[in-house]
């Protein structure tokens, strides 16, 4: 099956031992070395079939001394045993205390694009697969590992892929770091030698690290230079390890689990890892993300194509103070504005008149809604919007039925005093049982009501994992959580989903798989949020990515910035209203529904255009970025001056990614030549601390 020649348009085997993976703007080489040793041979600018084998040949260039390994730094899986020494991808142990391995090649496959390498344990009935995919238009490798057993055996790690990068000058890591309220923050810093771990031990993503790196030299910009990234499509406990190792190289190891064992296998189990993606960008770090966000929203995202409604939520509004004639009259202010969707919040349910108790007894409150949700949801549709609810269905207050009836369906180390955090304690959804109920209630809610949108929150972390805490970081939550709503999904094929956890805690491409947005921040002041709005939009677009114009001041920060620059800074995503209405003036009002139907023209270019990140918030005071429409003929131009001092101008922004030819300001008629843009930029005339401005440029 080691056939030589073309095996997919995708990938293609020029010589024995050596697969091709060629994607629009990238290549993709591995090769076996002795005894079948998968390596990377090439990740990068494309090359051709001869350069392939040609670079599949290079012999590792190692210091002088034993104690360097000829693979490190270029195996595409290393093991924990043998002549390698750094972090394993895979390590086992066998009920013997064994760890060793062999694996022997059994068989290549390679259709579609999907290239498979086939193992065998030397001396075990334990079996490989390493997969790698790619897909005709996007520049993203897919890779992930299956181990099939017919001995039992204990997964210490099994992680998705190695990413080995090629030599470089120098090194540099982005990531995205933060914490509730601060989540998904931009940070580059050069590599030091050793390795480098972020991840999430809270079973979820969390908004602490977000699984995604970049490397690039040092010297990459937004416009050039060359950028390997790599994420892991994952919404449970994980990690990265960026090793810069010391024969020159770096290596970048991602998977699910935070610390051993990840999986304990008995006879005839398979496990089979998430899945990590790689992307290799020749032209900067905008052109990086511009490929994932094509590639999120045409492989990953069910609906990607969809544009998604302006949304209003009565959090603000009336907090737990919920009811039918309260919810009606907001409904009936939300639509006046222009808003599509409106999403009652937290306090419809059970008890839940505070955050002390309701959470799992998800019923109407018959005090506030007497004859059901469906009034209100009739009521919304006939003022033509869409009909929302906010759950948090893995979470229980001990003050419900809930927990009475079952308190041993919650995370518990017996014996032992647990930790509350907001009142509430986590469902063990792991468990067969509670899967079940969860899905059961959700089904029957969706079933009974015309809901289109689904608000899923999950507002606290994991702790006292008890008796299951060996593998709590591992899969059977998270994997529970995905059969949930990949049921739903099937079954109410309307319903839209928000995934939502205390702000950016659950946000990767693996939810994404499953939902429709992501909720990036509980944080919605606007000054912040064109960092963390930065920081999310490295991997993940602007068509998934919830943004709220909230009251100011703001709850958080206290910043009373003006309503237009709130505005400004939400229309850079997927536009939401979370304010309370009722106290909006007759001005704002005006403004809001101009701002929205102002919104509702440019929407298709945000949300499916290229996104040109031109001045950083990181850097300067008068940050500024664009979205060009697919075909090319429309921009959207945002700038803002944020933290501005001394009452100077900020300046134009250039911008030289549009097509030649005339463009014309859609608002004022003015007409400008495609040079001037490029070379002079647009001004908006912003002079004043958190002035911002809106352009929709057409192309005459």
């Amino acid at each position: 099956m080691l056939q030589r020649g073309m095996v997919s348009p995708l990938v293609c085997q020029p010589a024995p031992g050596v697969w091709v993976l060629r994607t629009p703007r990238s290549a993709y080489v591995l090769s076996l070395a002795g005894q079948d040793v998968p390596l990377t041979a090439h990740w990068g600018a494309p090359v051709d079939d001869e350069a392939a084998v040609e670079l599949a040949r290079v012999p590792a260039d190692l210091p002088r001394g034993s104690w360097e390994s000829p693979v490190d730094g270029r195996e595409e899986y290393p093991s924990d045993t043998g002549l390698r020494f750094v972090e394993p991808a895979l390590a086992l142990r066998f009920p013997d205390g064994s760890r060793t391995v062999r694996w022997v090649l059994d068989a290549a496959e390679a259709d579609e694009g999907h290239l498979r390498l086939r193992y065998t344990e030397q001396t075990r009935p334990l079996r490989l697969t390493l997969h790698y995919r790619v897909t005709a238009g996007h520049d993203v490798v897919e890779r992930w590992a299956e181990l099939d057993t017919d001995v039992a055996v204990e997964v210490l790690r099994a992680d998705s892929a190695a990413w080995c990068l090629p030599p470089l000058d120098g090194y540099r890591l982005s990531s995205l770091h933060g914490r509730w309220g601060a989540d998904s923050r931009l940070e580059r810093a050069p590599l030091p030698a050793g390795a480098v771990r972020i991840g999430s031990r809270r079973t979820t993503t969390s908004p602490m690290h977000n699984p995604w790196v970049a490397v690039d030299d040092g010297t990459a910009t937004e416009t050039a230079g060359e950028v390997w990234t790599a994420a892991l499509a994952w919404s449970g406990t994980w990690r990265i390890d960026v090793q810069r190792l010391p024969v020159g190289r770096v290596v970048v190891n991602a998977g699910a689990g935070h610390e051993e064992p990840v999986a304990a296998l008995s006879r005839g189990t398979t496990y089979a890892t998430p899945t990590s993606c790689g992307l290799f960008s020749g032209e900067g770090f905008g052109a990086a993300s511009r490929a994932w966000h094509d590639y999120v929203r045409a492989r990953v995202l069910p609906h990607g194509d969809e544009l998604r409604p302006v949304l209003y939520n009565s959090w603000e509004a009336t907090q737990f103070r919920v009811d039918e004639a309260g919810q009606m009259a907001l409904a009936e202010r939300a639509a006046a504005l222009g808003c599509e969707l409106f999403v009652m919040d937290d306090g419809w349910f059970g008890a839940r008149i505070s955050d002390t108790a309701g959470l799992g007894d998800w019923r109407p409150n018959p005090d506030r809604f007497p004859n059901g949700l469906g009034p209100l949801v009739k009521r919304v549709g006939e003022l033509g919007m869409r009909f929302g609810i906010w759950v948090e269905p893995e979470m229980v207050n001990p003050d419900s039925d809930l927990y009475r009836a079952h308190p041993d369906w919650v995370y518990a180390s017996p014996g032992y005093p647990r930790h509350e955090l907001r009142n509430q304690l986590v469902l063990d959804v792991g468990k067969a049982e509670v899967a079940a109920w969860l899905h059961g209630w959700l089904d029957a809610l969706l079933s009974e009501h015309d809901i289109a949108f689904v608000k899923w929150d999950m507002n606290r972390p994991v702790t006292d994992p008890g008796l299951r805490g060996d593998l709590l970081w591992s899969t059977a939550h998270a994997r529970n959580l995905y059969g949930i709503l990949d049921r739903l999904r099937r079954d109410h094929p309307r319903v839209r989903f928000e995934s939502c956890a205390s702000g950016g805690g659950r946000v990767d491409l693996a939810i994404l798989a499953r939902t429709d947005q992501v909720w990036p921040s509980d944080n919605t002041d606007g000054s912040d949020r064109l960092h963390i709005q930065e920081g999310f939009g490295q991997l993940y677009p602007a068509r998934a990515m919830t943004a709220w114009v909230t009251d100011a001041p703001n709850f958080l920060t206290g910043n009373r910035l003006p309503l237009t620059f709130r505005f400004h800074v939400a229309m850079a995503g997927v536009l939401g209203i979370g304010g309370d209405l009722p106290h909006w003036g007759v001005d704002e009002q005006a403004s809001a529904a101009a701002l929205i139907a102002q919104y509702k023209r440019i929407r298709p270019i945000v949300q499916h255009g290229g996104l040109h990140r031109l001045r950083s918030p990181r850097e300067s005071s008068a940050p500024a970025l664009a979205y060009l429409s697919a075909g090319g003929d429309e921009a959207a131009v945002f700038q803002f001056l944020d933290g501005h001092r001394y009452g100077e101008p900020a300046p134009p922004a250039r911008l030289p990614f549009l097509p030649p030819g005339t463009w014309q300001d859609a608002d004022t008629g003015r007409r400008y030549p495609q040079a001037f843009l490029a070379t002079h930029g647009l001004d908006a005339g912003l002079s004043r601390n958190h002035d911002s401005a809106v352009t929709h440029l057409r192309r005459v």
